[in-house]
């Protein structure tokens, strides 16, 4: 019998591990839910680029917020924070932080180990208010930096995240949703065109409380948002929704985590995105756990993208893990192409030309999303933006 040891014909290790281990019985990491997590940068290895969570980003391009020591001081932000909502910056030690969840990867942690000052939101108003934060110009340091937002029990609000000009960041943001409270969280990405921007959103949901959750990426060199949603109370209802627009030389990136943890839980996941542009690249990948103490769960999630130009790459991995068959259903879905060429013969057989029917397309895709923002103000100005992105299209 022949051997074949990874020393032969230049084998290496896969890329998620195990030949090289020391314990012959290793099983490498299969599921998100399987993961280490630490709150400390030396406890996750190098990243080289080969490990399933990083083979379909720019590894090079983001290796100053994987290793390099990060700026976690205090940033500038503008805000005019409504009755019920409370706005400041606090310290490391205070019982707010980590009571959401914990790094899974090396840039999470490194941000993690940075930040100085933590920017906590507070919203106890059981009228629904809405509060706007503005960042801009974060610079071109290397940064980490910290938010938590608590939504008391009973709580109802829009809280929009705003981000723009230079950047060069790793962050974690911690969300908790306590019980009765609704909370619809917003976080917009449209950075400068060389930016760089890393983000772990770890969010707890519970008790009969419900969350929509929604990140917007238009701007930016590298943009990668990995939200992880736990549905950790019995009746929790979680809404995760996403919209991206990648034009030349954009790479952006969504992980979505979604875990039915309690019993009757309710999840939706819909994100849509559109690439034009030589070397524009999308990457989504969904994963939904219902957990054995899920029964009755109802999930659902999809990806949909549409490709306006040659020369684009769009990746996308839906993944559905169940622990138990008392549910009441669970599914998901991805799709990937060019326009429909009937919608466009439909449209231009009534005269529109066929710039315009294109124009029409687009924007009706993408509306689905946008209409869930759930802020007049704010959707003008993403149906805006994408009119803007429409002008450079070639197709």
């Amino acid at each position: 019998m022949t051997v074949v040891t990874p020393e032969q014909h230049g084998l290496k290790a896969h890329s998620d591990g195990g030949w090289d281990a020391e314990d012959k019985n290793f099983v490498p990491v299969q599921t998100r839910s399987g993961r280490p997590k630490s709150f400390e940068h030396s406890d996750f290895a190098p990243v080289t680029g080969i490990e399933a969570d990083w083979k379909l980003t720019p590894v090079k391009l983001i290796k100053p917020l994987l290793d390099d020591a990060l700026d976690g001081s205090a940033y500038t932000f503008t805000t005019d924070a409504p009755a019920g909502v409370t706005v400041e910056w606090i310290a490391r030690d205070d019982k707010r932080i980590a009571s959401a969840g914990a790094p899974e990867e090396r840039a999470s942690a490194n941000a993690w180990t940075s930040f100085e000052q933590a920017l906590a939101i507070t919203v106890t108003s059981e009228e629904h208010v809405t509060l706007r934060i503005s960042r801009a110009d974060l610079g071109n340091t290397a940064r980490g930096a910290h938010t938590v937002i608590t939504a008391r029990p009973h709580s109802n609000s829009t809280i929009i995240v705003e981000s723009s000009g230079d950047a060069l960041l790793s962050e974690n943001v911690e969300v908790v949703v306590e019980e009765g409270a609704s909370l619809n969280f917003v976080s917009v990405q449209d950075w400068n065109d060389e930016a760089i921007h890393l983000a772990s959103h770890f969010v707890q949901v519970g008790r009969d409380a419900t969350l929509k959750h929604t990140v917007i990426s238009l701007g930016g060199k590298v943009v990668r948002v990995n939200p992880a949603v736990h549905l950790s109370g019995e009746g929790a209802d979680g809404e995760l929704y996403g919209l991206y627009f990648a034009d030349e030389g954009q790479h952006l990136e969504q992980r979505v985590y979604m875990h039915h943890k309690a019993a009757h839980t309710r999840g939706r996941v819909n994100y849509k995105g559109a690439l034009q542009g030589a070397g524009a690249r999308t990457v989504w990948v969904g994963d939904v756990l219902i957990g054995r103490d899920g029964a009755g769960t109802d999930s659902y999630e999809q990806n949909r993208n549409l490709v306006l130009t040659e020369g684009t790459r769009a990746d996308s991995i839906p993944n559905l893990e169940i622990e138990t068959g008392d549910i009441q259903g669970a599914g998901h879905a991805s799709a990937t192409g060019r326009f429909d060429d009937e919608q466009l013969f439909y449209l231009q057989a009534r005269g529109i030309s066929e710039a315009e029917a294109r124009r029409l397309v687009v924007i009706g895709f993408l509306s689905e999303i946008v209409q869930k923002v759930g802020d007049e103000q704010l959707e003008a100005r993403l149906h805006s933006a994408i009119e803007s992105e429409l002008e450079g299209s070639k197709a």
